[in-house]
């Protein structure tokens, strides 16, 4: 299992084909949710936060 097998992911991205094991619809959605969540997070840096209350300790 290595860079020469057809089968492996490594041996696919070897020889540059997108098969069963190396399935380019999968590498697409991932790189899709990846972008999504930098968007997000970025949106969500932008609001203003809100001051945190502490809590008192009673004894």
């Amino acid at each position: 299992m290595g860079r020469g097998d057809k089968k492996s992911k490594k041996g696919k991205r070897s020889i540059g084909s997108f098969g069963v094991t190396r399935n380019r619809k999968k590498i697409k959605a991932r790189l899709k949710r990846a972008a999504s969540k930098k968007t997000t997070a970025v949106v969500a840096e932008a609001k203003p936060k809100k001051p945190s209350r502490k809590k008192l300790n009673k004894r």
